[in-house]
């Protein structure tokens, strides 16, 4: 059994994963921005949150056993449009974007191979987006290059931590019915984006969680660095 925190655990993908994940006996220690139903309260919008939440799941697990986290799934997100335009809304989507999407990831990542190098190794799972790989709509510029960040910091982790035990995965869905997906593909023309879907639809938050339940606990060391995509072979590299 594995001690797991996961971000952004209260719906779609977070949520799948975590059922997923629970049904292996592992403790998942999850996360949202307004807490409750047994998830920790954290908002990634503010300084220090990541730090806090951090501490606050070794004393979930120290409670429930062993004061010690084994594997760290960034999965907390938003999808926030910004009109380039309008300077003062590009500016503050992009900062908001940027500390949820990717300094919260990067913040909890550090603490994590900090704790792994300490405790054995661990495994570190960085949900991002096929965005960051193809990019994303005019209003989302600062969406896709969060994911791309985050791509670029699982790899980097992955190439400078292995010896050490500690291995690091990313996943990159397309298009996932969760709350954020639905009100885009409204927003977009559903018809005119499943179009681009070779598939023909797009993917459901259980397949996406069945991905991050795999890496979390079965996936091979030799993985390491690997990016699953999941997106209906609407983006093929």
């Amino acid at each position: 059994m594995a001690n797991i925190l996961l971000t952004g655990a209260s719906r779609g993908i977070g949520l799948a994963a975590r059922e997923k994940l629970a049904l292996e006996n592992h403790l998942v220690i999850g996360q949202s921005t307004a807490g409750g139903d047994g998830l920790i309260a954290a908002d990634f919008s503010q300084p220090g949150a990541a730090d806090a939440l951090w501490e606050r799941a070794l004393d979930v697990a120290g409670i429930a056993g062993e004061r010690r986290i084994d594997v760290l799934i960034n999965n907390a997100g938003v999808f926030e449009a910004a009109d380039i335009a309008d300077a003062d809304a590009f500016s503050d989507a992009w900062a908001r974007s940027l500390a949820i999407n990717l300094q919260s990831a990067a913040d909890l990542c550090r603490l994590a191979v900090l704790h792994f190098l300490a405790n054995g190794g661990g495994r570190i799972i960085n949900v991002a987006s096929r965005a960051g790989h193809r990019g994303d709509s005019p209003k989302h510029w600062h969406y896709a290059a969060a994911k791309g960040g985050m791509l670029a910091l699982t790899k980097t982790i992955a190439r400078g931590y292995a010896a050490h035990g500690i291995l690091a995965f990313a996943v990159t869905p397309g298009f996932t019915m969760t709350g954020m997906a639905e009100d885009y593909l409204a927003s977009r023309g559903g018809d005119t984006l499943l179009a681009d879907i070779p598939l023909g639809r797009v993917a459901d938050a259980a397949e996406v969680g069945e991905v991050i339940r795999w890496l979390a606990s079965e996936a091979p060391a030799s993985l390491t660095g690997a990016t699953i995509d999941i997106n209906g072979a609407s983006y093929v590299r």
